[in-house]
């Protein structure tokens, strides 16, 4: 990178964002017809209209130049290359070759993963098929029917959602069903276990280290509940595990022929390309879940290969960048127009809030301007009847994606009401009413012009909110795979431009350490550990009131 052309197109943005923030979009559609053709592209799968964005032609070029300043192409290339990206846990992050079919050898510490993910996907057929034809039995003989998915973070949104968004519709040979349990709280394992057949239930016990507490407290109560039932008959089919530590998962009790591999150079939100994705693979087949991988990779291929000006992930990163940094705009919504993609925004929070929630750059200095916003969302119809009031009459700028589907599955199966819903919230957002049109609006109503003129200011909406939409024609698992893998590189561009590590999570892991002393006051009595006065008050009053 070269520090005087950094600073020189950063303070190019800065003065800029002075001239054209007041711009209303309003004006902005007026001035240019051709907006929609400027500022919209196609990529593997998806369709992107960014033309609602506070943006005109110098805005996109001057940030384009600032990717380039940064070196943005060597940083892609050494992603894919397998380089250290992970610069504080020296190590890289090589989840694209997880779905890259290329055969061309790919080698870490002087072994070729490339070998190391066919024989996983083949375990993985394997399994898949068995469980289809019903060859997976019980100990009493019968065919699995449930599969619960036991982890958390992200050995749970990911498989979780792929699971919301493509079970049930692509795969037909197996009629069973995949459930989720994430937490640790008692609840959540004993209202699903009421209802299912411990002899025709099979537990996954997904945990990258195979020591995650809620992920083994639950394992335990599976084990638990299994056993009891077993009545001293072989349990080995009721369990398999997903992890990069085969030792810890043996020593729990599970055979090593029941184990899915994972890898150190894999993080856990961007794992479910790999054995982690086995629900998903569960529900939709293998050859479907490679179609997954395959969509996945048409985006990385567009990433990795197209010039900047027209490659999605980019552009959707520059506009975040220029709206966090130069708006100081501390939110993102995710808003998908389709109820399989339900658990989307809440996957996507772990990706970027868990990779550029950071304060530090690489070099290990403080950044010195605004990273990650707080990521939110959720179904786009039932947000408008709660958060979009915020988003169109309160007082923070939070640019929005929207996300639509033509089509159900099958090309019979039209959405128009959604999207008319999608495209009406995204114009409204833009467009906004101004006190002359809301006067003219009820003055039609049969207002007084006196009751017109009192009401207005409480209907005036301004508008100028931002916001991209995302079109894909229909949900397969060549065009999931492709969103996701859009997100994930548009966080990991984010992570380049603020100069952070997009890849390790130390600030999860201080709360997992302060539990582990408090575990021992609450539970242990040990008097020797001392808090702060706040924590000790509510110690006190826990013990008192429960304990």
């Amino acid at each position: 990178m070269n520090p005087h052309q950094y600073i020189e197109t950063f303070t190019k943005l800065q003065i800029h964002h002075t001239k054209i923030s007041q711009l209303h979009m309003r004006q902005l559609f007026e001035r240019d017809a051709n907006r929609f053709a400027i500022f919209s592209l196609q990529a593997p799968h998806i369709f992107l209209d960014y033309a609602k964005n506070r943006i005109v032609p110098d805005t996109l070029q001057l940030l384009l130049k600032f990717a380039e300043n940064i070196n943005l192409s060597e940083h892609i290339e050494a992603l894919f290359s397998g380089k250290h990206v992970n610069v504080t846990e020296h190590k890289p992050a090589l989840h694209t070759a997880l779905r890259d079919p290329n055969d061309a050898p790919l080698y870490i510490d002087g072994i070729n993963i490339k070998d190391n993910i066919r024989d996983a996907l083949g375990m993985m057929r394997y399994f898949v098929s068995e469980l289809h034809k019903g060859l997976w039995k019980g100990y009493n003989g019968e065919a699995v029917k449930d599969v619960i998915h036991l982890g958390i973070g992200g050995s749970h949104l990911g498989p979780m959602m792929g699971v919301q968004a493509l079970g049930h519709v692509f795969h037909s040979k197996w009629q069973g069903k995949c459930h989720f349990v994430s937490g640790l709280d008692a609840t959540e394992l004993d209202e699903l276990l009421k209802d299912l057949n411990p002899n025709t239930t099979l537990f996954i016990i997904a945990s990258k280290t195979f020591t995650t507490q809620e992920t083994l407290i639950n394992a335990q109560r599976a084990r638990k509940w299994i056993s009891d039932a077993a009545s001293g008959k072989d349990i080995t089919n009721h369990f398999v595990g997903i992890t990069a530590q085969i030792e810890n998962a043996v020593s729990w009790g599970i055979p090593k022929s029941h184990i899915f591999p994972l890898w150190d150079w894999v993080g856990g939100r961007y794992s479910l390309w790999s054995s982690m994705g086995l629900p998903i693979a569960i529900m939709i087949g293998m050859d479907q879940f490679q179609a997954l991988l395959a969509g996945a990779t048409d985006m990385d291929e567009h990433f990795r290969h197209t010039a900047f000006a027209e490659n999605m992930p980019v552009i959707l990163a520059l506009l975040s960048f220029w709206y966090i940094v130069f708006f100081k705009s501390s939110a993102h919504a995710v808003l998908p127009y389709d109820h399989r993609l339900r658990a989307l925004p809440h996957y996507l929070q772990q990706l970027s809030m868990e990779s550029n929630g950071k304060s530090v750059q690489c070099n290990g200095t403080s950044v010195n301007m605004p990273t990650a916003p707080v990521l939110f969302g959720g179904k786009g119809t039932e947000g408008q009847h709660s958060f979009y009031q915020l988003l169109l009459q309160g007082t923070h700028l939070i640019p929005c994606d929207f996300i639509a589907t033509l089509r159900h599955h099958g090309p019979e199966t039209k959405q128009p009401l959604l999207l008319s819903h999608c495209l009406a919230q995204s114009r409204a957002l833009m467009l906004g009413k101004t006190k002359q049109e809301v006067i003219a609006s009820l003055l039609k109503q049969g207002y007084t012009e006196k009751n017109a003129k009192k009401c207005a200011p409480h209907r005036v909406i301004i508008g100028n909110q931002p916001s991209n939409t995302l079109i894909i024609s229909t949900l397969t698992p060549q065009t999931l795979g492709a969103l996701i893998a859009l997100y994930e590189h548009k966080t990991f561009v984010e992570g380049i431009l603020w100069s952070i590590n997009s890849f390790d999570q130390y600030g999860v892991e201080l709360g997992k350490e302060l539990a582990e002393d408090i575990k021992q006051r609450l539970i242990e009595n040990d008097e020797t550990l001392k808090f702060d006065a706040s924590t000790e008050g509510l110690l006190a009053y826990c013990k008192q009131h429960s304990y």
